[in-house]
């Protein structure tokens, strides 16, 4: 059975399979978002789901197995949502604005996306995160600030730090949702945009 070896290649499933497979996903999704991960059992996907645990295991080599699936699943769909946004921009400044914002916006767009990622990482579940998937999005920060920097459009400071802050508020994102379902984040992204504009422009622009 397939459950005992790594998923087969997206190209390699039929129609079917990639269908069971997203769906199974996105229950997933669902249920480590609102019960977190602890309580994000086999049992209480399948059951989201309307299938058996059986079938989960079919597509899937345990949790673990799904975990990972669900964690690239949401990085990949927040990719598809921002990269687009943030191409569009010209020049650095505009850029990371647009990614400060697009990065808001897929929360607002997606709510338990990013809940289930937040709460794998308070779950200590990290490790199942691919960390390329991570690393991406801390080299598109990277990028956009060196090159503000080099073109002058960015006053001196340290861009680890700096990837690091604007990072740091952005993982807040997921838990102010549960905090305050009822937040504007629209609202919350132009302040984020506007705060991390004045931390990273020239003082002359």
């Amino acid at each position: 059975m397939r459950s005992k070896n790594e998923p087969a290649e997206p190209e390699k499933l039929s129609f079917i399979e990639a269908a069971r497979r997203a769906q199974i996903v996105e229950c997933a999704i669902d249920v480590i978002a609102e019960l977190g991960f602890g309580q994000a059992s086999l049992a209480q996907i399948a059951k989201r789901a309307g299938i058996s645990t059986g079938v989960i295991s079919y597509h899937f080599a345990g949790k673990d197995q799904l975990i990972r699936a669900v964690a690239r699943h949401v990085y990949e769909t927040g990719g598809a949502f921002i990269r687009p946004r943030v191409d569009l921009q010209s020049g650095p400044r505009a850029a990371l604005g647009t990614l400060i914002a697009a990065s808001v916006g897929f929360s607002a767009a997606h709510p338990n996306h990013s809940r289930a990622i937040a709460n794998l990482y308070l779950a200590g579940q990290s490790g199942l995160v691919d960390r390329s998937m991570e690393q991406a999005r801390r080299d598109g920060f990277r990028t956009i600030l060196e090159a503000g920097q080099r073109d002058g459009v960015f006053r001196g400071f340290d861009i680890r730090v700096m990837v690091a802050t604007i990072i740091g508020a952005l993982n807040m994102v997921p838990q102010l949702l549960t905090e305050e379902p009822g937040i504007n984040l629209d609202a919350h992204g132009r302040e984020l945009v506007e705060i991390f504009d004045r931390a990273t422009r020239q003082d002359d622009l």
